[in-house]
């Protein structure tokens, strides 16, 4: 496997990387180049293990490879871009993303019918989607706000059972970028909804700085992106089943290792992470599903 290395950089959520400054213990597995350094070309092919943070490159890899059959969570804040590069993605495995299930149901209701009446339902179909995505045995992308902790752990458990890796790809655009975003599509996500994510978010950074890799153990790549990153990665490779090359999979993973219990959430939220809403900006009815 290509060894990883931290090029830290300026970003994370909040504003200024504050959440985040440098980020420490990155799992590098061979004496390959770090990335970051003069010797990788930034239109290189990466194929990350461990913690690799990309974040304030002025190019970063046009393509991310991974091994056959990876499972790969694309996380962020609500209007960081997840759907964006999902859809520019798409065409190296099947999208699963929760907006799908709501505009598909969103069009069979009523325009007066409130959201919140068969979110319910749109949730459970999502989830059962997921579960048949996953259980296909091929490459998936999942879309996740990255805040829920439980959906990486479970997703790990069940792509392991099949001999299968997580793979995590977190977008940290700070929250104004995010809320940018959300303007852009014409999508708002209610103000206590963003806030939940923005503090699932900030832990999670919080927790990849002081542990490294080991705060996700769940997956075998955690890959930061800052919203300038984000538009050189072009597509990912999936490594034909068995086979080697530039994609190719580690060997066969002996079984599912045991998941670590969850981190206890009591690291505050950094004050940098403090966000002036325009007044009435988030009491939209219409909203993403979380």
């Amino acid at each position: 496997m290509s060894g990883t290395g931290n090029a830290g950089g300026a970003g994370g959520l909040g504003g200024g990387g504050d959440a985040v400054e440098s980020l420490g213990g990155n799992d590098a597995t061979s004496g390959d180049p770090v990335v970051g350094s003069s010797s990788v070309p930034a239109e290189a092919s990466l194929r990350p293990r461990g913690l690799v943070d990309l974040r304030g490159r002025v190019r970063g890899p046009s393509v991310l490879g991974y091994p056959a059959g990876a499972v790969v969570v694309v996380s962020g804040l609500p209007g960081s871009g997840k759907s964006t590069l999902m859809r520019r993605w798409s065409g190296s495995a099947p999208v699963i993303d929760p907006r799908t299930v709501h505009v598909e149901y969103q069009a069979r209701m009523p325009d007066w019918l409130p959201y919140a009446v068969y979110r319910p339902w749109v949730r459970l179909q999502h989830f059962l989607r997921l579960r048949a995505g996953v259980r296909g045995g091929g490459p998936l992308l999942v879309h996740d706000c990255g805040s829920r902790a439980w959906m990486r752990r479970w997703l790990a458990r069940s792509a392991g059972r099949q001999r299968r890796e997580l793979h995590v790809v977190l977008l940290a655009v700070d929250a104004g970028d995010a809320l940018a975003g959300q303007e852009t599509r014409g999508r708002w996500v209610p103000g206590r909804v963003f806030a939940r994510h923005r503090q699932g978010l900030a832990q999670l950074l919080s927790a990849l700085s002081a542990q490294g890799a080991a705060a996700v153990p769940e997956a075998a790549s955690v890959v930061l992106l800052d919203r300038t990153v984000r538009e050189h990665v072009a597509a990912l490779e999936f490594a034909p089943a068995g086979g080697s090359g530039p994609g190719s999979a580690a060997p066969p993973l002996p079984s599912p290792a045991p998941v670590a219990a969850p981190l206890p959430l009591t690291s505050p939220v950094p004050s940098s992470l403090s966000l002036s809403l325009p007044e009435g900006l988030l009491d939209r009815r219409r909203s993403s599903p979380p």
